[in-house]
């Protein structure tokens, strides 16, 4: 349910219909755009979202090709010919044609998605083997102009080429007609033949009409001219005339014969009919998406509203053009702590704006339609959408601007449940003060009591006050620079805002006589609120900003930390197994020792103390006691307490425990490991899809692999869709290269990959 009827008209939605309608390409996707409405209805909303998501993604995978055609509406020509006799033009049958062939390859292009990926734009293919038939069978008989072909039936060829042979000769002849009476002088050099009701006929002067001889046909308005057709060419025309008549008996009998054909499968084209104009209306629901960076939100079963960086719609088809900024607002409604939001502030601060996007936002995610918020926007679904925006002022209902307002809140009051969304503009106003600002209070305690969600702006305090005092109820402020003396239009959750009426009031020039009086009625108790209020905005500004920067600087610090241990369980890991191999190999030595000492004594024993022999194994046994020493390994177990060495991990130096691990073999096991990732080494890292603290996480790793085996060039796909994934990757790659400056290495290129291999939404790296 929504209240008023006129609400798409208050909330501007008509200005986004306006806009599906012309990127439609047809009648068909300019109906759907036409019935389009809020639904309520989880799986149909959820199903509506998806499905135009998927067609988001589809169209900007490079890896795709989404296929391009025109679409006719033949709904109404193909019910004609329902009935037996009727039959398709020429014009019909081309239009047809070109339906049916697009028809046929998105049915392809849909069969052929992957089905994890796409599933339901897979469900619109709803393939009919009968289709590809009918192309062919129209393409028997239409040229590619969509006239009727020479080739249609042996029969029109026949009659067709009589036809060019008469002409031939009549022309012939006419023309030596022509030659002789300007030699005569009885036409005007000039003069050539022309046709007058379908016969080749030449322009006399009335004068001489008679010397020429022949039937007039017709005369110019100014009768200076008569058209005569010669004696000599008219059996020639007459026989022209007959066979243009059996050359539209021919063309009739070949299209009744081809609509013959497609009567059995109307019912096939119908329902191709259907999937064109859902595939219309979805590409116009993308295209207007991707201009306002519209995404799917994520969508829960309650009533629930969290927008994160909303912009309005209409603001941004209009500013973004003329390289103007619309200030984005987060906003939250939930059951729990903030059923209603009291926003308040600055007059032309921009609580109006607020309040229509909060609406229209709400209204377009429940029309199915992507919306422009941040990717972490959740949101949920209301039943029923009630505003008092604007003046309903109404001279035939003898209804004045506050009368409209109250009748407006009877409706609310008797209607909304807590299924119910509710935006009301200047809560209160239009009539005295004092008691329009108890009116509003008892109201909105009503509403409150009823677990309403809503938007609400004021200027009323004791609005501001019940805000603040009651469970449920959140205030808002619209933002104000004191020092500049202008709106932000940034919305401030948590605290009321001020009017700045004294201080608009200075900026104007009003006479400080005039403000001093002005200030002494209302009372200073009032006017050190508003002042308090202002402190408040501005110091909360101020330390949200240090919040901020400190929120950065700790998550910077995490992800160092996390990378150093990470390394250091690497490196311990490394030492563990360069400790194992030394063991190892140090026990084969000494069996391999053993067994040569037993059996140089053994020759000793066998050589009876020979002396050359004895010599002989004595040298034996120091050579193998030098190979004992060249091999032994230079790894200890016990490290040496008390020394520390500073160690360079990359990006990261840490100082560790000393010794403990030889130079050479650190080496050779970090080349062996750069070797296995230069193996396993993909030039391209694909992050759609990816949330962006997901992304972010699977960049810079991707990053260090890349660096560390030295590719030459990689490629980063982040598609186009809100660009939050491409403005993630350029961040990470100029913090990059920062560190690099900083420590004098060479900073890395990157920019758009190549527009005909998927352009923006490509980033190539150069390392």
């Amino acid at each position: 349910m929504i209240y008023p009827a006129n609400i798409e008209q208050k909330i501007d939605f008509t200005v986004i219909r306006d806009e599906l309608n012309r990127r439609c390409s047809s009648s068909l996707g300019k109906e759907r755009v036409e019935a389009m409405q809020m639904e309520t209805d989880f799986e149909e909303v959820s199903y509506r979202l998806h499905v135009t998501d998927q067609m988001r993604l589809a169209e900007t995978d490079p890896m795709l090709t989404f296929p391009r055609g025109d679409i006719h509406d033949m709904r109404e020509a193909v019910a004609r010919i329902r009935i037996e006799g009727l039959f398709l033009d020429e014009a019909e049958l081309d239009d047809l044609r070109h339906s049916l062939s697009y028809a046929v390859d998105l049915e392809h292009f849909f069969a052929g998605l992957d089905e994890n990926k796409y599933p339901l734009l897979r469900q619109l293919a709803t393939a009919n083997n009968q289709l590809p038939i009918i192309v062919r069978s129209i393409d028997a008989v239409l040229d590619r102009y969509g006239q009727l072909s020479d080739h249609a039936s042996p029969e029109l060829a026949r009659i067709r080429r009589e036809i060019t042979n008469l002409q031939g000769s009549v022309g012939r002849t006419l023309a030596s007609i022509l030659r002789q009476a300007k030699a005569d002088g009885f036409v005007e050099a000039d003069a050539a033949p022309t046709l007058r009701e379908g016969r080749l006929v030449i322009p006399v002067s009335p004068a001489f009409k008679r010397k020429v001889g022949g039937i007039v046909h017709d005369e110019s308005a100014t009768g200076k001219t008569v058209y005569i057709e010669p004696q000599q060419v008219v059996d020639a025309n007459n026989h022209i005339r007959e066979l243009e008549g059996a050359e539209r008996r021919e063309r009739v009998r070949i299209l009744t014969a081809v609509t013959d054909g497609l009567r059995p499968n109307t019912d096939a084209i119908l329902a191709s009919q259907e999937m064109l104009g859902e595939v219309d209306f979805l590409r116009a629901k993308v295209s207007l998406a991707q201009t306002l960076h519209a995404i799917r939100p994520e969508l829960v079963n309650e009533p629930l509203l969290e927008w994160s960086d909303a912009r309005h719609p209409v603001l941004w088809l209009h500013y973004t053009p003329q390289g103007k900024t619309v200030v984005p607002l987060s906003i939250r409604l939930n059951k729990d702590t903030n059923r209603m939001l009291v926003i308040s502030g600055p007059n032309a601060g921009g609580k109006s704006v607020c309040l229509k996007t909060v609406a229209l936002l709400q209204y377009m995610m429940q029309c199915g339609l992507l919306v422009p918020v941040a990717e972490q926007s959740r949101a949920g679904l209301f039943d029923r959408m009630m505003i008092d925006i604007g003046d309903e002022q109404s001279i035939q209902d003898e209804l004045s601007t506050y009368s409209s307002h109250l009748r407006n809140m009877r409706a609310f009051v008797r209607q909304a449940d807590e299924r119910t969304l509710i935006l009301i503009d200047e809560m209160g106003t239009g009539t005295e003060p004092l008691i329009g600002g108890a009116l509003a209070e008892a109201i909105l305690r009503e509403l409150v009591s009823k677990h309403v969600f809503g938007v609400i702006t004021t200027h009323y305090t004791n609005l501001k006050h019940f805000a603040e005092q009651t469970k449920g109820v959140v205030n808002g402020a619209m933002l104000y620079d004191r020092g500049a003396m202008r709106p932000l239009f940034q919305l401030s959750i948590g605290q009321a805002g001020s009017s700045f009426a004294i201080e608009i009031a200075r900026q104007t020039g009003l006479g400080e006589d005039i403000i001093a009086y002005a200030t002494e009625l209302v009372g200073e108790e009032h006017i050190d609120y508003d002042k308090q209020l202002q402190d408040i905005a501005r110091d909360k500004r101020y330390w949200e900003k240090k919040r901020q920067s400190i929120r950065l600087k700790e998550k910077e610090l995490e992800s160092k930390i996390a990378d150093y241990e990470e390394r250091m369980a690497g490196v311990k890991a490394e030492k563990k197994e360069i400790l194992e191999k030394a063991r190892q190999q140090a026990e084969d030595l000494l069996q391999q020792s053993n067994a040569t000492i037993e059996r140089t004594i053994r020759e000793i024993k066998e050589a009876k103390a020979d002396k050359e022999k004895t010599k002989a194994a004595r040298k034996k046994v120091e050579s193998l006691k030098e190979k004992v020493e060249s091999k032994k390994p230079r790894v200890e177990s016990q490290e040496p307490k008390g020394t520390k060495v500073l160690r360079d991990f990359r990006d990261l130096k840490a100082l560790t425990k000393g010794g403990g691990l030889s130079e050479q073999p650190q080496q050779s096991h970090t080349s062996a490991v750069v070797h296995n990732r230069t193996m396993k080494f993909e030039r391209t890292l694909d992050l759609r899809g990816y949330r962006a603290d997901e992304a972010l996480e699977k960049l810079i790793a991707y990053m260090d692999d890349a660096l560390m085996v030295g590719a030459g060039e990689v490629t980063i796909l982040h598609g186009t869709g809100t660009g939050a994934l491409k403005q993630l990757t350029r961040d990470y790659l100029n913090d990059l290269n920062r560190q690099r400056r900083k420590r004098g290495k060479i900073a890395l290129e990157f920019g758009d990959g190549d527009v005909n291999h998927g352009g923006a939404g490509l980033t190539i790296v150069k390392l």
